[in-house]
């Protein structure tokens, strides 16, 4: 079975929609599907009449890009008030041969989480940390010999307020919600290298309304915060120093604008119609010192959150989110981050941009987990896959024709 994944991040700028096939070890997108938002605040369902017609959109686009319904996703939610935990979970190994398998890990995961999430929160994830055998630390039990499991896991946890508004919005449009995956979790799988998988790491990923601050030890979410600050508050800088809309400042910055103002020029300049009807001529030089003033302020603030968060030795920073993507943010990191950073980038096609760290990575962490428990899945079954494949299709092609001509000479002789 050809597996294929649907994953959907609702955020306050836009909501995207990206389908990807797992071949291998690599990532395969097959469609990517964008629309402004609407109905959202702050990652949140403000208002679901707002929100579903949009939803409708970026369904109806992916699918006339792939030919086929898509009908399940993996949902991506805000990490607002999440709650991780740390807890342990014992299975007892009871068939005849005393093989672990995969509904043996199932079990001691469920163990784990028993009685352990408060009726107002939702199981997002377990994330197993170490493995005991019996009496024997393993590195993976399944189809090893052993009498009981034990599991020492994380628990993420989040509001049932951030969640069921959004699967109750898709349900009304008739769209499945699979499973959810907290946004920093698909960051982190989006960005994540060999060095950083093993080490103590902040991530940091500045949106449009919020930035959220997520700490991982060894690949492992331990702590999550979010800023209530992102790129709409440089928006929201520029049209007030400036007196223009926020639609034009928005514009202005994304196509002037750099996040450091270290090497913006005062040659480069815009004329523009102000709110009072005045023609006024903005350079990039002073665009580039409003940016850089707030994003400063934004980045200062995830440091200082991130010393709250852990008192240990963070060895990297990682940075991503759509607003990183601005020119110049490197020089900016430079400026405000002592230690060691990475620049989040997206290098598979279809996706280079940081926007779709979230959605991108939250197909390879579902991936992660459909390993975990040997299990198989598509958002397709067999006869969408075999329009997706375009094995239905047959040439019906006129003999008389050129073409037919061609095929006979070669097909007939």
């Amino acid at each position: 079975m050809r597996k294929i994944i649907a994953s959907l991040d609702i955020g306050s700028s836009s909501i995207k929609l990206i389908v990807g096939e797992i071949i291998k070890h690599s990532l395969n997108i097959l469609c990517v599907s964008e629309v402004p938002s609407k109905g959202i605040k702050k990652g949140l369902v403000h208002s679901s009449d707002d929100l579903i017609p949009v939803l409708k959109e970026v369904f109806h686009k992916a699918e006339e890009m792939l030919g086929v319904p898509i009908k399940e996703v993996v949902l991506d939610i805000p990490a607002y008030y999440t709650e991780i935990l740390m807890s342990e979970g014992v299975s007892t190994i009871t068939n005849e041969e005393g093989i672990v398998g995969n509904q043996d890990i199932i079990r001691a995961m469920q163990a784990a989480s028993y009685n352990k999430i408060n009726q107002d929160m939702e199981l997002v994830s377990i994330i197993p940390t170490r493995y005991k055998l019996d009496e024997e630390i393993v590195k993976n039990p399944l189809n090893m010999e052993g009498k009981k499991l034990t599991i020492k896991a994380v628990l993420v946890l989040a509001p049932k307020v951030n969640i069921n508004p959004m699967v109750k919005v898709l349900d009304r449009i008739g769209v499945n919600v699979l499973d959810v995956v907290t946004t920093s979790l698909g960051d982190f799988e989006a960005i994540k290298d060999k060095n950083t998988a093993s080490s103590l790491v902040s991530l940091i990923n500045i949106g449009e309304e919020t930035t959220t601050v997520a700490i991982f030890n060894k690949g492992i979410l331990t702590k999550v915060e979010v800023i209530e600050l992102g790129g709409a508050n440089i928006d929201n800088d520029i049209a007030y120093i400036y007196k223009i809309t926020k639609k034009d400042a928005k514009e202005l910055k994304e196509k002037m604008g750099l996040a450091s103002s270290t090497m913006a020029s005062l040659d480069e300049k815009v004329n523009l119609t102000d709110r009072m009807g005045e023609n006024i001529v903005i350079n990039q030089k002073d665009l580039s010192e409003i940016i850089e003033s707030r994003l400063e302020e934004i980045l200062n603030l995830a440091k200082k959150q991130m010393n709250l968060l852990t008192k240990k030795n963070i060895e990297c920073i990682m940075v991503t989110g759509g607003t990183t993507e601005m020119g110049d943010f490197n020089i900016l990191l430079d400026k405000v981050f002592t230690k060691s950073y990475i620049l989040g980038k997206i290098g598979i096609v279809g996706v280079r941009n940081n926007k779709y760290s979230t959605a991108l990575g939250t197909i390879k962490y579902y991936n992660g987990r459909l390993k975990l428990k040997n299990m198989e899945y598509s958002v397709f079954n067999i006869d969408e896959l075999e329009i997706l494949s375009g094995d239905h299709k047959k040439i019906n092609i006129n003999e008389n024709s050129i073409l037919g001509k061609v095929f006979g000479y070669f097909f007939d002789n």
